[in-house]
């Protein structure tokens, strides 16, 4: 019987990082961009082709991986190589390319040669009888293209476990570069204790009319990512962001019509009329709005962070849109780091403004928060997982090297350009500005009806712009725990553009109903209500891993949940920062056109 493979771009094993340098660190990270392991993909005739052997691990998850030679496979008779290099990016994600010792060359056949005969001890029968048993698939890189092949199979009929020992390589060639690869797995042998496995490989080399740049296209899955309901999806949310709006604006129009009217009509009746008079709603509450919120440094720093991660998001999508980022090993996770730490000076510029307008005097603590709330959680998660990873001798378990280096990174790079942006924040935007004076005794907060209360308010703010992105939410989660590649990032900027409105439509109507409720806490409810959309991610990740995956166990489990909390996490700060700055406009707005005396 004949297995075909499954093709995949996920890359899952560590590196070893000598030099820790951190000019060559950036540029690591900017470089990958644009070359992949094969340098530019040309080769002359007769040019060694190297072929790389990746990870094996389990089918039902992509996340899991080990290093393909963990299973007592052998190596070709090639010991040395022309080229080879590695990124931070590839370290993180757990990719350590090993030289597979196959003899390849650009296009010269080569017909069935034996790699070597192993005799199955019995450990060695028991390893690929588990790998056999739970659908263990290995991956392998050709010029920077992914080829995944299955280890073997169990026979239905007599119940006996049997590996595939043959490899066919039929390789597509357009001029000097690689197309197209594909790999049949052939010649079944019964997995048993004594029995001679000949492990044997082939190379088929054949001209195509592919073109170069179109050569990952095979990958993709159009039927899936541009489904009918992906589009009705879509749709159905630009749509709900019309009504939103034109309700929004409605309701506010014709709700603030009426309350600068009543105001206006107040102005003119005498104090004693006035005082006997039944006032409320947001005017009252004039000399409390912009007092400062508790908690203000850690305020201004989620607010600081937001601002880099909406900076990080919107530019790794372009990068995504205009370079395809996908047909790239590790350059996703590259560009991502690289634009991480360039945008650091936004992070210190908004978030050191804010704290010093609020009135902060600490500014060197909150800045140190501001830079490294958001690395902290991430490489504290992903150190938590890396012990685990390290109990399973799992290929995601990042080295100790790597750790250094995005250790140097945070501290050399990140905090630096943190502290750039934090000191030229608070001297050309550090002034308060606020166009009502705040008063030194607090005002009481009157009681309110249950539904007003803050703590409602947080929850429900958070419903309709997960309303907006769960089904993007579903490819999203498919693409990364799945065997698929995501690669409509048009798709994904216009869902953030829907949510980013939607967001701020809510969170404005929150406040208002929260202001004219006299309660004046308005800049945490405001940051709560939009960043509760992540809870309601966090919640669905939750039904995806029990009715979507076929994941157990420790590892997987931690992996799962350990990065579904940073992902929601982020989206959380991305929102509530849309939410409290789309709110702050509108709060300034409405008390500058009312007068105040």
């Amino acid at each position: 019987m004949v297995g075909t493979t499954k093709i995949s771009i996920t890359a899952m094993a560590r590196p070893q990082l000598r030099a820790i340098c951190l000019c060559l660190l950036i540029a690591s990270c900017y470089v990958s961009q644009s070359q992949a392991d094969e340098h530019n993909h040309k080769y002359n005739d007769r040019e060694e082709v190297v072929l790389w052997m990746n990870t094996v691990g389990p089918y039902h998850n992509r996340q899991e991986t080990y290093a393909y030679f963990s299973l007592p496979f052998c190596n070709g008779q090639k010991s040395s190589i022309s080229h080879y290099h590695e990124t931070l990016s590839e370290a993180l994600q757990g990719v350590e390319l090993e030289f597979s010792g196959y003899e390849m060359d650009f296009k010269i056949d080569a017909p069935r040669s034996v790699i070597c005969m192993v005799t199955l001890q019995e450990e060695s029968a028991k390893a690929f009888t588990y790998a056999v048993k739970n659908e263990y698939w290995y991956q392998m890189y050709i010029d920077g293209l992914p080829i995944w092949g299955k280890v073997g199979e169990r026979d239905e009929r007599d119940g006996k476990y049997y590996i595939f020992s043959h490899k066919k390589f039929d390789i597509g060639y357009n001029g000097q570069q690689i197309v197209d690869i594909t790999l049949t797995t052939e010649a079944r042998e019964e997995l048993k204790p004594g029995s001679q496995i000949n492990f044997s490989y082939e190379v088929n080399w054949k001209p195509s009319k592919v073109e170069f740049k179109n050569r990952f296209d095979k990958y993709l899955d159009p039927n899936f990512f541009q489904h009918r309901i992906h589009w009705f999806s879509i749709f159905n949310s630009f749509m709900m962001v019309i009504f939103l709006v034109g309700l929004v604006s409605m309701i506010l129009m014709r709700t603030l019509r009426k309350d600068y009217a009543r105001y206006s009509k107040d102005e003119e009746v005498d104090d004693m009329e006035r005082d006997l008079g039944d006032e409320y709603g947001w005017k009252q509450v004039h000399g409390d709005v912009f007092r400062s919120p508790p908690n203000t440094l850690l305020f201004s720093a989620l607010v600081g962070a937001g601002y880099q991660l909406i900076s990080v998001v919107f530019c790794v999508i372009m990068f995504a849109i205009v370079g395809e980022l996908y047909t790239e090993r590790g350059s996703m996770l590259s560009t991502a780091i690289f634009v991480y730490a360039a945008t650091s000076p936004i992070n210190g510029y908004f978030g050191g403004s804010l704290y010093a307008r609020l009135g902060g005097r600490m500014w060197i603590r909150q800045m140190l928060v501001s830079a490294f709330t958001v690395p902290v959680a991430v490489c504290g998660t992903a150190f938590l997982i890396n012990f685990i990873a390290i109990g399973y001798h799992a290929s995601r378990a990042i080295p100790f090297g790597t750790m250094v280096a995005v250790t140097c990174i945070c501290i050399f790079v990140i905090l630096p350009l943190t502290l750039v942006g934090t000191v030229v924040g608070r001297n050309l935007d550090g002034q308060p500005d606020f166009p009502c004076r705040v008063n030194a005794v607090p005002r009481p907060i009157p009681e309110k009806k249950w539904y007003m209360e803050p703590l409602i308010i947080v929850l429900l703010g958070g419903v309709l712009p997960f309303g907006s992105i769960f089904i993007e939410m579903y490819f999203i989660f498919t693409s990364f725990w799945a065997y698929k590649i995501y690669y409509v990032y048009g798709f994904m900027l216009l869902v953030f553009s829907i949510l980013t409105v939607v967001t701020v439509c809510v969170t404005i109507v929150c406040t208002y109903f929260l202001l004219n409720a006299e309660d004046y806490r308005w800049q945490w409810t405001s940051f709560m209500a939009a960043g509760s959309t992540s809870i309601y991610v966090y919640a669905y990740s939750f039904y995806y891993f029990f009715f979507k995956t076929k994941m157990f166990g420790l590892f997987q489990t931690a992996f799962y949940f350990g990065y579904m909390a940073l992902f929601s996490g982020a989206l959380g700060i991305i929102c509530g920062t849309v939410g409290y700055v789309g709110t702050n406009l509108f709060v300034r707005k409405i008390y500058s056109n009312v007068k105040i005396d």
